[in-house]
Parts: C-alpha cells; structure tokens; sequence
C-alpha cells in the first residue's frame, strides 16, 4: 500500500526512518514504504496553524490559565491511578465487548456527549474534531480512504465516560498514554506525579524494561488505560478489515511519549516501526485540525457511511 507524505513530517528521524529516492524523485522509507508527492498542492495543502482555539500554542500544558490547571488536575489523577493492576482489570472488564451492540456512525452520534478534559487545545464536541480531522486529510490523501475512516473512528472509545458505557472516570478514558510495567519516563507530561503511583516503587516494574523485553513489540506492551486500546479492541474482535497501519493509529494515536517524543522505542519491533511511519503522518491532522468550526456533518456522512460499510460489519459489540 502506498502513502503520501510531506518531507517535514520526516525531517526528525531516527535510524529506522532513513530516507533514499528512486528515479520518479519519490521518498522511499526503509521497508520499501514509498511516499510520493501529496495530491493536493502546497498552497491548498493543510497548513498546521501557529495557536490553538483559545490563541494559545497547541499541547503547552505550563499556560496559567483555569483550563490549563484542570488539565494538571486530570494528568495527577491520571499518573497516580494507572498501574499494572488497574489495566489489567480494565482489559478484561471491557475485552467481554458486552456494554451496546450498535453500529460505527450511532457511536459517533453518541461522541457528542463527551468533552476530552485532558485537552488543552479544545472543549468542542468530539465529533467536530473527528470530521475535521478526517475531512483534512481527506483533502490532502484522497486516495487513503482507510485513513480517512481511521481519523473519523480513532477517538470512538471516549463513550467509555458514558453511564450506560461504565462511566469511567475522565483520567481512564482520555489524555497521553504510557506503558505500565516499565519505569515511567520523563518525556511524560507532569511527570512528577507519576511518584505517587505503586507500581514506581516497584523493583519488577521501575526499570528500563521493566517486564517487557527489548524488541519485544508493542503489541506485547499494557498501556494505560483509555479510550485508544477499548477502540482497538472493539475493531479487532467485530473483524474489521482495517490494514494494520489503520488499527495501529487508533491504538497509539494519544502515546505521546513515542510518536513526538521518540522515547519508548527500545520495544518496538520492525512492524511497529514501519506503521509508525504511518501515526507520524495522521498526527499532524489529529493534533492541529482541532477548530472551532464546525463540519456540516449531514454533507459529509454518506461517504463515511460507505467507508464503513466496507470495512466494519453493520452492528458491533462494544
């Protein structure tokens, strides 16, 4: 499957990421990824904009500001709460997929409900931020139109903060997520509260590797618990036939401490390093699509219900 790509999304890259040119001038990734150029051009392309909804710059979690200090609050709850127990009770609390059966588009429908408190950049209606992140890259890779469903779906599982989901408290539904069993690095936003987690005093979990090995692949790795593993899960177990890149993004869309930051590395294996080349492109329409104007949702949903159509069945387990 191929990708376009702007070269700056790849200007910072690591030794698994390095760049080479066939004959056409297109970039070619390590792993034969090819990238060639972007359908739309530069000046009608999206352009990231310099500050956020409320003018200020996107994901500075320092701001002074009342917003800013509830976001501080939900990273403490956050950090303090999400340990190796608690995840691994999640998992199997929300694996049984027994709280709704309903289909992708009523699930959007039901995303209206929900504000992300962890968000710095935007208190809208998630489903505004989903279209304008899907209709953005719609735009730019017209052709990628698994892509354009993974933008629509990848913050589906937020219903979890929903009574009739389980209610969930915001601080295990949303924000950044990390591996639990590992020590907890800094790259981490508020790192500091992660001291009054159990699972940092612990020998089996403070470490580098923590439980995990090297290259032992992120599938094999527990991450927090949130709204980005309870959507993989509702897509794999329904068998939708997303690629593998598609399913990726939505599981790792919010693992900051990877994709930006480039911490955490030293577990992923080959296929891990190939679909992150695939998060790195997605990333920059989730982060700075977010608007305050809003998508005419009854223009743009027959071509989403389409892309549904083909690649998830009609009712799912949730």
């Amino acid at each position: 499957m191929t990708i376009s790509v702007e070269n700056p999304i790849f200007e910072k890259v690591s030794a698994f990421e390095r760049k080479s040119e066939d004959k056409t001038g297109d970039l070619k990734l390590d792993g034969g990824v090819l990238i060639p150029n972007m359908a739309t051009k530069d000046d009608e392309a999206f352009l990231a904009p310099d500050m956020n909804a409320f003018g200020r710059q996107f994901r500075d979690f320092d701001a002074e500001s009342e917003r800013q200090k509830r976001v501080e609050e939900f990273y403490r709850l956050q950090h303090i709460n999400q340990t190796v127990d608690f995840v691994t009770k999640m998992r199997a609390e929300y694996g049984k997929l027994d709280k709704k059966v309903m289909s992708i588009w009523e699930c959007c429908e039901l995303l209206n409900e929900v504000v992300d408190e962890s968000d710095p950049d935007l208190d809208e209606p998630q489903i505004q931020h989903l279209l304008q992140s899907a209709e953005a890259i719609r735009k730019d890779y017209p052709n990628e139109d698994w892509l354009h469903l993974t933008a629509l779906i990848h913050d589906l599982g937020k219903v979890i903060t929903l009574p009739q989901f389980g209610g969930l408290p915001q601080w295990a539904v949303v924000g950044d997520t990390f591996p639990v069993g590992c020590a907890f690095d800094e790259s981490n936003v508020h790192h500091k509260y992660f001291m009054e987690n159990q699972d940092f005093h612990n020998k089996a979990y403070n470490t580098k590797n923590g439980i995990y090995s090297q290259r032992c692949g992120l599938n094999n790795v527990m991450m927090s618990w949130g709204h980005d593993d309870y959507m993989y899960l509702v897509a794999k177990e329904n068998g939708s036939t997303l690629p593998s890149a598609g399913q990726f993004i939505i599981r790792y869309h919010s693992f900051y401490p990877l994709h930006t930051a480039r911490e955490y590395t030293h577990l992923m294996n080959e296929e891990d390093k190939e679909n992150l080349k695939w998060l790195h492109v997605f990333n920059k329409y989730d982060l700075y699509s977010k608007s305050k104007v809003h998508i005419d949702v009854e223009k743009v949903k027959p071509y989403y219900m389409s892309l549904i159509k083909k690649y998830f069945p009609e009712n799912l387990r949730w």
